[in-house]
């Protein structure tokens, strides 16, 4: 079978599964939050996929036809550029409470006013270290967001829950942040959790989804609904798609952890009701231990 067949079988397949999950979501009358990362359909290399969650082959491993891994050494293709500088004085942030019913691991409000200094996330995971340079310039509340959470060791223990891939989905990313995931291929809720509140879209189309963006997840066909949730995009191929997920940084060290995980394989999750969000786990298990922002 042609990479182009197999693209369209898998867009055909998910099609499906979408509809069967749908029936039975409203049967079961489950949240409809799924915090997704990608929830667009486009065109990569000429073949059309859909990119809402999941399908995958059969075992979980990378088809012949997936991207060159990267030396060890590989740094990102990007990376974020400053801007101007701000007036502190004239940015507030506004954190407003989820109301969508999500699963939630509540620690409170982040202030109003952001840290503009921050200039690095450090993620420390029980695959390696991945470190961040911030555009806290170009997305002050997304960084003020995640240094509050950091700070309350909201992230500590939780687990990346989806690892996408182009055989898988069309887009190649990692996604973390929901403190409930379970990323064991079986929990059907896998990638609804979040932080309990909710904030506006920032830096949109201000750094490509290339290879090393990082940016904020949110709900299927949803703005401003960013939460706890975020993804690294591990190839160029995400560069396509529409302006829609803050980005908030560009990974300087640590590319070849995330290389490692995803060359890893991923586990299909038949009982992901969402349909999004949390289908393919990584097969390489993802733990965050401790996240700073400095």
């Amino acid at each position: 079978m042609s990479g182009e067949d197999r693209q369209s079988q898998l867009a055909r397949e998910h099609k499906e599964r979408q509809a069967q999950r749908a029936e039975q979501a409203t049967k079961a009358k489950r949240n409809t939050f799924i915090g997704a990362g990608v929830a667009v359909v486009v065109v990569v290399g000429g073949l059309v996929a859909a990119t809402t969650l999941l399908g995958g082959n059969d075992g979980g491993k990378p088809a012949a036809a997936s991207s060159p891994a990267p030396s060890d050494t590989a740094q990102p293709t990007i990376s974020a550029t400053p801007s101007a500088p701000i007036d502190p004085s004239k940015v507030s942030c506004t954190y407003r409470k989820d109301t969508s019913g999500s699963p939630a691991k509540k620690v409170g409000m982040p202030p109003r006013k952001p840290n503009l200094k921050l200039k690095t996330m450090t993620i420390t995971t029980n695959q390696g270290v991945v470190v961040i340079d911030l555009a806290t310039q170009q997305a002050p509340c997304a960084v003020n967001s995640l240094a509050f959470l950091a700070r309350k060791n909201f992230y500590d223990n939780t687990k990346c829950h989806r690892l996408a891939t182009p055989e898988n989905s069309g887009v190649h990313m990692l996604q973390c942040g929901d403190p409930q995931a379970k990323a064991d291929g079986e929990n059907p809720t896998d990638g609804q959790g979040s932080s309990g509140y909710v904030f506006d879209d920032e830096n949109l189309g201000g750094i490509p989804y290339a290879k090393g963006t990082v940016a904020l997840a949110q709900p299927a066909d949803a703005s401003n609904q960013n939460g706890s949730q975020f993804w690294f995009s591990l190839g160029d191929e995400n560069s396509q798609l529409d302006p829609a997920y803050t980005p908030f940084g560009t990974v300087s060290k640590g590319m070849d952890v995330l290389e490692k995980i995803a060359a890893g394989g991923w586990i299909v999750n038949p009982e992901d009701i969402t349909g999004d969000g949390g289908s393919t786990a990584p097969k390489l298990p993802v733990i965050i231990k401790d996240m700073k922002l400095a």
